[in-house]
């Protein structure tokens, strides 16, 4: 049994970070016992837990195991967390119950819990003494481990607890399962170094470590090979991809050789401000099979708020650089995240975030209020801001995102736009995918053009998305 300690986990070191080829291998004993047997798996938080997901199923399969979309007839059910904020948490508290009363009624279910909320301290030990009945319990660094701790699981009907508060290795290996068979996740570094005082990642990802720039062009070479359109490339801070391997060779370098794979369409998440080089800006504006989309995380527009965050950057010097991306890159989207209510974060400061919203007219905008992490530097700042007061705070900045962005859609009404198409619709007879931009788009359904880039007009602009209609001869 091994349970996380924030205090390691906090703890970087000159340690190699080590390249690990022959890590994932299923045990012979378990390569037919999921045979005849099914696993669901839930997914909370960033597209890097979806990728993760994604591995999981590939692990799963591998073993035998069918998927499901619903628990209630699993015999694995994966629970693959988040820890960002309180709602991941209580969503996820909400599904053990759940979970709880089917193992009460179906013998033999095995859960796992896996992810970022199993490397918090405190949720360990919650689920150790609370949650006994949760078989097995991993962290972020191990999961390719899955079959083993299955295997023990099963022969002992003992919880298997096994999350490490490390730095981190490079396993490479670890099969895949993807969800689209036109667009993929490619992680190409884990881990994260900023230590943002707001941030649990830094202590449940471990240290920044970048994949080697080979890898990675050889799983875009095989997506493009196997008929992919679009890769993301993911990152906890993915424009620093490349500053730990000492080779020279940065997040500018990499995108240019992953664009010149031919790949249709090259996206990246998450960049921080920090790390945005002009370089990078360079080589986004000359190739056209990178997408002018950019997610650009502002948090807070109080130059004095982004110091107690640890942003490492000034409302004044954000600005430079969403001007200098919007100049050099054409027809460029830029989208943000923004925190309110972080300790301390007076009505004043909360006002130069909303005048720096009506300046740079976001295309959309992921909003919280602030959600205190325990073990974080913020953890302990002081907050005497009321909970009605960010509530309210929030719903002003909302108002502001919404609004701008339906008046960056409304730019496109009428415009013939590249659209990738993905599949069916949330809207009923309707397909879905989504422009170079990010914008996404409803079309009438015509299944012939799924999994192809097509020309759509624009109809109708909403402020969450686009009505289209197929360009004749499409």
């Amino acid at each position: 049994m091994n349970l996380p300690n924030i205090k390691e986990a906090r703890k970087r070191s000159e340690k190699e970070v080590l390249v690990k080829r022959d890590e994932y291998r299923v045990p012979l004993e378990m390569k037919k016992q999921g045979v005849g047997k099914y696993y669901c798996i839930y997914t909370y938080g960033c597209q890097m837990n979806v990728h993760d997901s994604e591995n999981i199923k590939a692990i799963m399969e591998e073993m035998g195991y069918s998927l499901l979309e619903e628990m209630d007839e699993a015999d694995v059910i994966i629970l693959n967390t988040c820890a960002i904020r309180e709602n991941a948490h209580n969503k996820v508290h909400g599904m053990l119950g759940r979970i709880k009363h089917l193992k009460e009624t179906k013998e033999g279910v095995i859960t796992v819990f896996c992810g970022c909320m199993a490397q918090e301290e405190g949720i360990a030990l919650e689920l150790k003494e609370k949650f006994p009945w949760v078989d097995i319990v991993m962290g972020t660094h191990n999961f390719h481990k899955l079959p083993f701790y299955l295997e023990n699981t099963l022969k002992t009907k003992k919880q298997e607890m096994e999350v490490f508060s490390v730095e981190g290795d490079v396993i490479e290996g670890i099969p895949v399962k993807r969800d689209s068979r036109y667009k993929a996740w490619i992680n190409i570094m884990y881990g994260c170094d900023k230590f943002c005082t707001y941030c649990i990642v830094p202590y449940t990802r471990g240290r920044q470590r970048s994949r080697l720039p080979e890898d990675i062009l050889r799983e875009v070479n095989d997506l493009v090979s196997d008929g992919y359109l679009e890769v993301t490339l993911l990152g906890q801070n993915v424009n620093a991809y490349g500053k730990d391997l000492d080779l020279g060779y940065g997040m500018a370098d990499l995108l240019r050789d992953v664009a010149k794979t031919g790949i249709e369409r090259v996206r990246f998440v998450t960049s921080h401000p920090w790390d945005f080089t002009d370089e990078m800006i360079e080589v986004i504006a000359l190739y056209k099979n990178i997408m002018p989309y950019i997610h650009l995380p502002l948090q807070s527009g109080s130059t004095r708020i982004l110091e107690k965050m640890g942003r490492k950057y000034t409302r004044d010097e954000y600005r430079r650089l969403f001007y200098k991306i919007k100049e050099m890159i054409p027809n460029v989207a830029i989208t943000t995240d923004i925190i309110v209510g972080f300790p301390g974060e007076t009505e004043e400061e909360f006002m130069e975030t909303l005048d720096l919203v009506d300046e740079l007219k976001y295309d959309l905008a992921y909003t919280f209020i602030y959600s205190k992490r325990e073990g974080t530097p913020a953890s302990c700042f002081e907050d005497d801001t009321s909970e009605e007061v960010k509530k309210e705070r929030l719903q002003r900045l909302n108002e502001k995102i919404n609004q701008y962005a339906r008046e960056n859609n409304e730019k496109y009404l009428g415009k013939v736009v590249k659209v990738l198409v993905e599949g069916e619709s949330d809207k009923p007879g309707k397909l879905m995918g989504y422009t170079d931009t990010m914008k996404l788009v409803n079309i009438d359904n015509k299944k012939d053009v799924i999994g192809k880039i097509i020309d759509v007009k624009i109809t109708e602009a909403k402020t969450w998305s686009l009505d289209g209609e197929v360009v004749d001869g499409e």
